[in-house]
C-alpha cells in the first residue's frame, strides 16, 4: 500500500505513503522520478462503507435510539435503530417483583411455623435475600437484549450489519459482536470495562479470534476527569474519542458536534490503507454513543 516508483531502468521500488506525488531519485541510474500513490482500496463489504468519514444525526424525541448515516455530501447512506423495549422492561420488572414477594412471603410463612427456633429465624432472614435474587433471576431472565442493526434505510426492508449483546448482565465487562448481515460473518467483537471507565471511558475492538484491532478512548485523561467532576458543563465538555491501532497511532477520531441535536463525526481520514473495517469502525461509533448514554 505504500507509493511506488516505475523508473525507465526497470527498477522498481516502494517508498512510504507521504512520498506520494513527490519527485525521488532513482538509486541505480539517478533519474527523477514522481512516486506514484496507491490507489485508496475499497472498502470490504456494503459499498455504503466505502468512505473514510461518516456523519452521524441522532432523531431527537424518540423512545428507540435511531440514528441517520451520511456521506460527505449530505446523502443519507444508511439507518440505524437500536430499540428501547420499554413496555417488555416494564414487564420484567413487573414480573420479578411479583416473583419477589411471593419467595419472600413463602419464607415468611415457613419462617412462622418453623417458631422460634434457629430454623425459623435462619429462614426469616434468608427471605430478604431470596426475595431479593428471585426478583432479580426473573427480571433478567424475561428483560430483552438490546441489538443494534444497520439498514438500507429507514423502512427497514434490508438489513446490512449488526451489534449484537452478548449477554444481558455482564459485570464489570460488557461485549458486543459485530455481524455482517449478508453472510452472517463475524467481524469483531467490542468490549467495554465499567471499572476502566470510571477514570477514561475506553472501548476495544478485537478480531473474532481475540487479537486487538483497535482501542477508542476519551481523547484526554484531564477532559475525562473533568468530565467526571463537572459534566459535559453546558456542551463545552463534549466527550470526543480518538481511535488508536497498535498501540499509540492515531487512526481515527469520533467527535460530538455542537449543535442542539446530537450530531456526531466519525473521521478516518488518518487510516488511508483502511487497516480498520469500515463496517467495524461505524458499529464502533454508534456504541460510543448509545453503549456510554450520551
Amino acid at each position: 500500500m505504500a507509493a511506488t516508483v516505475h523508473c525507465q531502468c526497470g527498477n522498481i521500488y516502494q517508498l512510504k505513503d507521504e512520498y506520494a506525488g513527490r519527485e525521488v531519485t532513482c538509486p541505480k541510474c539517478g533519474t527523477v522520478n514522481t512516486a506514484e500513490a496507491a490507489p485508496v482500496p475499497r472498502a470490504v463489504g456494503d459499498p455504503a462503507f466505502d468512505r473514510d468519514k461518516f456523519l452521524l444525526r441522532q432523531k431527537a424525541l424518540a423512545i428507540k435510539e435511531k440514528y441517520y448515516v451520511w456521506d460527505d455530501a449530505g446523502q443519507t447512506i444508511l439507518y440505524v435503530e437500536r430499540p428501547a423495549y420499554v413496555f417488555r422492561g416494564l414487564l420484567a420488572i413487573l414480573a420479578g417483583l411479583a416473583a419477589g414477594l411471593v419467595v419472600f412471603g413463602g419464607l415468611v410463612v415457613l419462617a412462622g411455623l418453623a417458631g422460634e427456633g434457629a430454623l425459623g429465624v435462619a429462614l426469616a432472614l434468608f427471605s430478604f435475600v431470596g426475595g431479593f435474587a428471585a426478583l432479580l433471576t426473573v427480571g433478567i431472565a424475561l428483560s430483552p437484549k438490546r441489538h443494534v442493526t444497520f439498514y438500507r434505510d429507514d423502512t427497514q426492508s434490508e438489513r446490512v450489519l449488526e451489534v449484537l449483546q452478548d449477554r444481558k448482565v455482564q459485570i464489570p465487562t460488557v461485549t458486543y459482536t459485530v455481524r455482517d448481515c449478508a453472510d452472517g460473518k463475524v467481524l469483531a467483537h467490542l468490549r467495554k470495562n465499567y471499572l476502566y471507565n470510571l477514570f477514561r471511558k475506553q472501548w476495544r475492538c478485537l478480531t473474532p479470534g481475540g487479537a486487538v484491532l483497535c482501542v477508542a478512548k476519551e481523547d484526554s485523561i484531564i477532559l475525562s476527569l473533568l468530565r467526571r467532576v463537572l459534566g459535559p458543563f453546558f456542551g463545552l465538555l463534549r466527550t470526543n474519542f480518538i481511535i488508536l491501532r497498535g498501540g499509540d497511532t492515531v487512526i481515527g477520531e469520533f467527535n460530538r458536534k455542537f449543535t442542539l441535536l446530537d450530531r456526531y463525526v466519525l473521521d478516518l481520514t488518518r487510516d488511508p490503507r483502511r487497516l480498520l473495517d469500515r463496517r467495524v469502525a461505524l458499529a464502533l461509533g454508534v456504541m460510543l454513543d448509545t453503549g456510554e448514554r450520551r
